[in-house]
């Protein structure tokens, strides 16, 4: 199977000599093509750096990111720019959509900057609005959508140029449970049918237990690994839980 994500051996520090702390603390995982895989944490546990770090929005004090291949730790300012381009997809808790543009053109945005032609934009938006189920929508602009339809738009958006790797930073976390149910379905297709790579982070079991694995940060190291592989989704999010309360957290959420 193709990897799409090795971290090897990463450090980040922030502050000074005087004041120095170690957010990621000597972290090395990989993740496969078409693999969906879960980060959780306490707060302060590195989660959300170790995101930064790998969607290029930090960089890292010591160590390695490949992505499909390329060492992001080596390239500079515009390297980058056409690797986020090219590579990745976005998937913010506040959704980051443009409040002047239809769905449409929130979705064809990522394709317009790429230079492709309007045929092509419009036949890949068609295609990635029948997986997320946001046709009736697309000629609507975001004040006129609920939270989970805006989110959805947002995904479709992420997934439409075809990145190796969608980077999701608290999904559901804007989201009421109903919509939040919907979201992590419609990831469950992407996953299942277009063998989209997901990377998600979250501190909610529930919107966790739709991964596949599931690797759990505390003090900037990964404190443990749990593989869904044949168990129900029911008996993954038990699992989930259990070891959050090991693991110090304090998630209450109900399945």
């Amino acid at each position: 199977m193709k990897n799409i994500l090795n971290v090897e051996r990463i450090e980040k520090y922030y502050g000074n000599k005087g004041n120095l702390t170690k957010a990621i603390d000597n972290i090395s995982f990989k993740v496969d093509e078409g693999e969906f895989v879960g980060i959780m944490g306490p707060s302060g546990s590195g989660k959300t750096t170790l995101l930064n770090c790998i969607s290029t929005i930090d960089s890292v004090t010591a160590g390695k990111i490949l992505i499909n291949g390329s060492d992001i730790t080596r390239l500079k300012s515009k390297e980058l720019d056409k690797f986020r381009q090219n590579e990745l997809g976005f998937i913010f808790q506040d959704f980051n959509l443009l409040d002047t543009l239809t769905a449409y053109e929130n979705i064809a945005l990522a394709l317009t900057i790429k230079g492709e032609d309007t045929y092509k934009i419009d036949k890949e938006i068609q295609a990635v609005a029948e997986h997320l189920e946001i046709g009736q929508v697309l000629n609507k602009y975001p004040y006129e959508m609920s939270g989970g339809q805006k989110q959805r738009v947002a995904s479709a958006r992420a997934i439409v140029t075809n990145p190796s790797l969608v980077l999701a930073d608290e999904p559901t976390g804007a989201l009421d449970s109903k919509s939040a149910r919907l979201l992590l379905e419609r990831f469950e297709n992407l996953n299942d049918n277009l063998k989209t790579t997901i990377l998600m982070v979250t501190h909610d079991s529930f919107t966790a237990s739709y991964a596949h694995r599931i690797l759990f940060i505390k003090d900037g190291r990964i404190f443990n690994e749990l593989i869904r592989g044949k168990d129900t989704r029911k008996e993954f999010f038990n699992k989930i839980i259990e070891v959050i309360s090991i693991l110090g957290g304090d998630d209450n959420d109900v399945f």
